[in-house]
């Protein structure tokens, strides 16, 4: 995963989030209109996570088009994820939040929840035409926040070339047992089976929520048979030599370059890496990741949502809502969400994505399979039960618990928080 997409796709900003938690709708705008954007103010402030784009690539230039179209002038700033919420934290104790903000999806349900963020039906913002597990990340105690930009998730990128060299044909995978089989058969040929990131931090988690989810686990409850079937079968992989005892420091850029190398028949990697793959000048497919039984896995959702922050000065909502609807709507998603190496949160652009670029269909189906880490009423637990989930899948993999002992530890730690 690139640096810029690490921080997005896997919600590096988490660590800051215990902060919210003192945060009770302390978001209190400013009184300066130019600021806030209040009724007659000519300027709008937003901020979002892609500090790598300047005034010369697309993103920026669709936010200046979006003002002058909405007749405002929108003040944009760029943060490292991390840095973006502790930003939009202490902006919001201050009362002067920004007026449009674009924040990782996990973190929605939290600042919603801290009262940072005001929700749609406040604000006038309309997210239908969002598919329903894409907009889900964004739905607290039945009310929506904010409009997904767009969504990327995990598959399985393949190296045509190893796998030819060890019979095995990757249509042929369609489960854990038929993965397996195929690790094994490019062991046998002298290359490395898979890789992926279980270092412990969220990045862990998120590579190991499909297979998590695809045992049928649920986050509710990690010691449950299924959960221990997943990360046993992790732990299998690295003690059977099929996945290298590295995956346990790998972050999601380092596990990619490993596939690099031409020595891996699998990578467990997002969206975010076809272009890279493209120039790579490997022989590539992908295919997504099965379900222990068969079927496609559901992978956790990365992405944005463009929200607004709660203000005193209601009027100003008007205005950033016209916004977000500029940025977010199927007008201009394509060039966004190409932009942005995002399938499209709308089915329409998602056809659109895929006629222009053939190779975006398993990434689209991979999408649509999705769930979003804070879906399922869990929201502001999330944090918790994720730091619990990448613990036991270190304490596995490292050996030092089996998985049904680490995966009852952490059941335990996350239920007396």
């Amino acid at each position: 995963m690139s640096a810029r997409v690490t921080s997005r796709g896997t919600a590096a900003g988490l660590l800051a989030l215990a902060l919210v938690t003192s945060l009770s709708a302390c978001s209190n705008g400013s009184s300066d209109d130019s600021a806030s954007g209040g009724e007659g103010s000519s300027s709008l402030t937003l901020w979002d996570p892609y500090p790598q784009f300047d005034e010369s690539d697309a993103w920026p230039q669709l936010v200046q088009k979006c003002g002058e179209e909405n007749g405002v002038t929108i003040e944009r700033t760029g943060y490292d994820t991390t840095d973006l919420t502790n930003q939009v934290l202490r902006a919001a104790q201050q009362g002067n939040a920004p007026s449009v903000l674009v924040v990782d999806n996990p973190v929605v349900s939290t600042l919603a929840d801290g009262g940072v963020l005001a929700d749609n039906d406040t604000t006038g913002l309309d997210a239908s035409g969002v598919e329903d597990n894409i907009l889900a990340a964004g739905e607290v105690d039945g009310q929506t926040y904010g409009v997904p930009i767009g969504a990327n998730t995990l598959a399985l990128y393949y190296n045509k070339t190893v796998l030819s060299a060890a019979g095995v044909d990757p249509s042929t995978i369609t489960d854990w047992d038929s993965l397996t089989d195929a690790l094994q058969k490019v062991e046998d040929s002298g290359k490395n089976g898979i890789t992926f990131s279980a270092i412990g931090t969220e990045e862990g988690s998120f590579q190991f929520l499909p297979w998590f989810w695809g045992s049928g686990a649920e986050l509710t409850d990690l010691a449950s048979s299924d959960a221990q079937s997943a990360l046993s079968l992790w732990s299998g992989w690295v003690q059977q030599g099929l996945a290298p005892q590295t995956v346990i420091s790998n972050n999601q850029q380092s596990a990619w370059e490993e596939f690099l190398t031409g020595d891996y028949g699998f990578v467990e990697n997002g969206t975010w890496q076809l272009g890279p793959v493209k120039e790579s000048g490997l022989d590539w497919g992908v295919i997504p990741i099965p379900g222990r039984d068969g079927g496609t896995a559901p992978a956790p959702t990365g992405g944005e949502f463009v929200t607004i922050p709660t203000q005193a000065d209601t009027a100003s909502y008007d205005k950033s809502a016209a916004v977000v609807q500029c940025l977010t709507s199927a007008d201009n998603a394509l060039e966004t969400d190409t932009t942005l190496s995002y399938v499209s949160a709308l089915a329409d652009v998602q056809e659109q994505q895929v006629s222009a670029d053939a190779d975006l269909q398993p990434w689209v189906e991979a999408v649509s399979a999705a769930r979003g880490r804070t879906s399922d009423g869990l929201g502001t637990d999330y944090p918790g039960i994720s730091e619990q989930l990448w613990n036991a899948v270190q304490a596995a993999l490292s050996g030092s618990q089996s998985p049904q002992a680490a995966l009852e530890a952490a059941q335990q730690a996350a239920g007396s928080n």
